[in-house]
């Protein structure tokens, strides 16, 4: 069982809590609907002094749990703060101590917002990349020099800690934390069910502290390169193998050891990415977007797709034109 604790405090953004809690709770349903033996997700809320909180228009929340309870948390949510962060963080000091022994742990920590000052005040933040709102960049980079603000970001992420500069990038992260916990098609199910029409992928708009170079295989990485620079081009994976001087089987064993997925697995991800983009962004036929991704079988890739995204190519433009408008709409 995953343990998700979101933090509550006094003048917080109810929805940088409710918001990924209800994305959360619908991937779940999803998981369990497909595999009665799916993982279930233990979600608690917490406060500084294991009080109510009153959010910023006036609605009271109570915790759920004590902070001491959810000292071996997975995944922890710090929520955005109206206004001045300032006078919250410092009615809130014991949640710096605890921040540092969950990060210390190993816990996925994510900031959003102004939210992202406690992660500061901890010294979590300290020569890594980091965001938060625009409104309080000046702010943040004044009184926070050792951090590496990256203003241009919506989302970084340095190790275990993630800042999101708004809610909506909040929630193209918690996709993110679904196919790290339920895998792409769960991801894919929630992303659709959520604003699917200005949600984008993570990767697109964020800033890692390692790019690709986050596993030690330096052969694997090149191939990554090689495969992302020549996606859709005709090919057989087993001489891509033999030019990196791998059989097969120590090619696919390599990658799956690096990447927790087989060459092929990798080729598809990327292709699909790509052709999500087409799809949404082009008029190309979906014929045509095969062809432009690597396949030369129009059923087959619309195969890959529903199997990725969970729906067919045809239904997934559909999905994400469904609310798009131009500027002379």
């Amino acid at each position: 069982m995953k343990k998700i604790t979101f933090v509550l405090c006094d003048n917080m953004l109810a929805t940088s809590c409710t918001l990924p809690i209800e994305m959360l709770r619908t991937a779940e349903g999803a998981a369990m609907g497909e595999s009665r033996q799916a993982e279930r997700l233990d979600i608690q809320t917490v406060s500084a002094n294991d009080l109510p909180v009153t959010t910023s228009i006036g609605f009271p929340l109570a915790p759920s749990s004590s902070l001491k309870s959810r000292e071996d948390s997975d995944y922890v949510y710090i929520p955005s703060l109206w206004r001045n962060p300032n006078p919250i963080i410092n009615k809130n000091q014991s949640l710096t101590l605890w921040l540092q022994q969950q990060a210390a742990s190993g816990t996925v920590i994510n900031g959003v917002g102004t939210g992202c000052c406690f992660l500061a005040e901890a010294g979590l933040l300290n020569q890594k990349p980091a965001t938060t709102h625009w409104h309080y960049f000046d702010r943040f980079e004044k009184k926070y020099p050792h951090v590496q603000l990256k203003r241009q970001y919506f989302i970084t992420q340095a190790g275990n800690i993630f800042c999101a500069a708004s809610v909506n990038s909040l929630a193209d992260l918690t996709v993110h934390f679904v196919s790290e916990i339920y895998g792409s098609t769960i991801a894919n199910h929630v992303q659709r069910h959520f604003s699917h029409e200005i949600r984008s992928d993570y990767k697109n708009t964020s800033y890692f502290e390692e790019k690709t170079n986050r596993h030690p295989d330096e052969d694997i990485i090149n191939a990554q390169r090689w495969l992302r620079d020549n996606f859709a081009k005709d090919f057989k994976l087993s001489n891509v193998a033999s030019d990196f001087d791998m059989s097969v089987r120590t090619f696919n064993r390599r990658f799956k050891i690096a990447l927790g997925k087989t060459p092929l697995q990798y080729l598809q991800a990327v292709r699909t990415d790509v052709a999500k983009d087409l799809l949404k962004s082009t008029n190309l036929s979906i014929g045509e977007i095969a062809i432009a991704v690597g396949y030369q079988d129009m059923g087959h890739f619309a195969e890959i797709v529903k199997k990725s995204l969970g729906v067919t190519p045809s239904e997934y433009r559909t999905t994400v034109r469904a609310k798009l408008f131009t500027e002379d709409g």
